[in-house]
Parts: structure tokens; C-alpha cells; sequence
């Protein structure tokens, strides 16, 4: 597993993603599945810089395991913000135009199907946001 914890701020979006890249880089991961990796932590990573302080300064440790049988990228998300349960929100409906649907949960909807797993825990003060993508 390997670590890396940055302030949590959008300015760090880019050290992220050229970490968890070289993981996947290293493990030859094609450009596909690593843009859809890429897009998905954009979206988390903004979300807890965002929201998860309310407006204060935090951090946030961004964990990335390679797993081998079946061939998988584990990226762990972890934060000492507010509680949050992303998952627990429900799905917006894709259904409705834009236009009358309700405000926010699309980004969390299109992690969560372009992700082979993803789970939530609250421990020991922290939120722990789990993906697992197969490559």
C-alpha cells in the first residue's frame, strides 16, 4: 500500500491524481480504465475538499493498494471532516431532464457505476471512502 496525505484543498487535485497514476501506471493499467479512475477521484477529491471542513483547513490521506488476483486498483480516501455517507444518498433520476431534476448526486451516481466496488465507513473519527476498479 502506499500513501500519501495532502491539505484539503482542489489546489492538490493534480499531486493526487499524478500519484494514484503512477500506481497505475506502474501495473499497467491502460489509459482507459485510468482516465475513468482519474475522473471518479476528481470527483471525491473535490467533494471532500470542498464540503467535508465546512470552510476550514483539513487533510486528506489518499491510499492506493494493487491487488493481483483478479488484477485491481483499491484507492482509499480518508478524512477527519464532518461524517459523510456519500453512498447513502439516493441516485438521482437519470430519467428527468436536467432541468427537473434535483441539484447534486450525479457526480457520486457516476463514480458509483463506474466503479467495480465502492464502500463507506465512519472509524475512529474519520471518513473512509473505498473504491475498487478492476484493471
Amino acid at each position: 500500500m502506499k500513501e500519501l496525505t495532502v491539505k484539503a484543498d482542489r489546489k492538490n487535485l493534480l499531486a493526487v491524481q499524478a500519484f494514484i497514476d503512477g500506481e497505475l501506471e506502474a501495473a499497467d493499467c491502460s489509459m482507459a480504465t485510468q482516465i475513468t479512475i482519474d475522473v471518479a477521484v476528481e470527483e471525491l477529491f473535490v467533494n471532500v475538499a470542498d464540503y467535508a471542513y465546512d470552510g476550514k483547513t483539513g487533510k486528506v490521506t489518499v491510499q492506493v493498494t494493487m491487488h493481483e488476483e483478479p488484477l485491481a486498483a483499491e484507492i482509499t480516501f480518508i478524512d477527519g471532516g464532518k461524517p459523510y455517507d456519500p453512498l447513502a444518498k439516493p441516485d438521482p433520476d437519470v430519467t428527468l431532464a436536467a432541468k427537473d431534476r434535483k441539484k447534486g448526486g450525479l457526480g457520486i451516481f457516476i463514480v458509483k457505476n463506474s466503479m467495480d466496488d465502492m464502500k463507506y465507513e465512519y472509524r475512529d473519527g474519520k471518513n473512509v471512502l473505498t473504491l475498487i476498479k478492476n484493471l
